[in-house]
């Protein structure tokens, strides 16, 4: 199948066009205007699944000549899922309450192009170390998570806080699994190596 010319992020963060940019394949940002609410009893891999697919279908039906990739991240603690925090006082919580925990990060990927679609969903696993009040307080002023599902940035000091990770794509907890990403793309038809 020959690949389409056009290929659209569905996102305009800076990490997301940064780990996509990894394939060297050119592409464009565009800013999917979605609902991110969860539905009342969204498990938290079909809430990142719906989200993705949302984000890249709201792109796709103003741009219907191009494949576009949506990527959304729901963190989950004892079932239920953490959203993004919004406020210093909800990273403090969030950060809280995983402190000594185990959470699940599901990273829900849509790709799409007219009627067609691919998905996939990547689970990372982190272990935050026990964390006092002081560092979670300077944690959050020095990088301001607000807009991250479960308040940290993995790719900059918010490494500092986890005890470990597991995954089988150590992009994704940035929040775009590039594993994944390049199958889907090479499903697509895409010249991913």
């Amino acid at each position: 199948m020959a690949s389409p010319s056009r290929l659209i992020l569905a996102s305009t963060s800076i990490y997301r066009r940064e780990l996509l940019a990894r394939l060297r394949l050119p592409f464009e940002t565009a800013r999917p205007e979605t609902d991110e609410s969860p539905s009342p009893g969204d498990p938290p891999d079909e809430l990142a699944r719906r989200l993705a697919i949302a984000k890249a279908r709201a792109i796709a039906e103003r741009e219907p000549d191009a494949w576009v990739i949506g990527s959304d991240q729901v963190a989950e603690l004892d079932g239920r899922c953490l959203g993004k925090p919004g406020n210093r006082e909800g990273a403090i919580a969030q950060l809280t309450a995983m402190s000594g925990r185990t959470v699940a990060f599901r990273t829900g990927l849509g790709l799409c192009c007219g009627e067609r679609l691919l998905t996939a969903l990547d689970t990372t696993t982190v272990r935050f170390r026990m964390l006092r009040a002081d560092e979670i307080a300077r944690y959050v002023d020095a990088e301001q998570p607000l807009d991250c599902a479960g308040s940290f940035k993995c790719e900059g000091l918010g490494i500092s806080l986890f005890e470990s990770i597991e995954s089988r794509d150590p992009t994704a907890l940035v929040g775009l699994p590039l594993i994944e990403t390049a199958r889907l793309l090479r499903e697509a038809g895409f010249m991913v190596p």
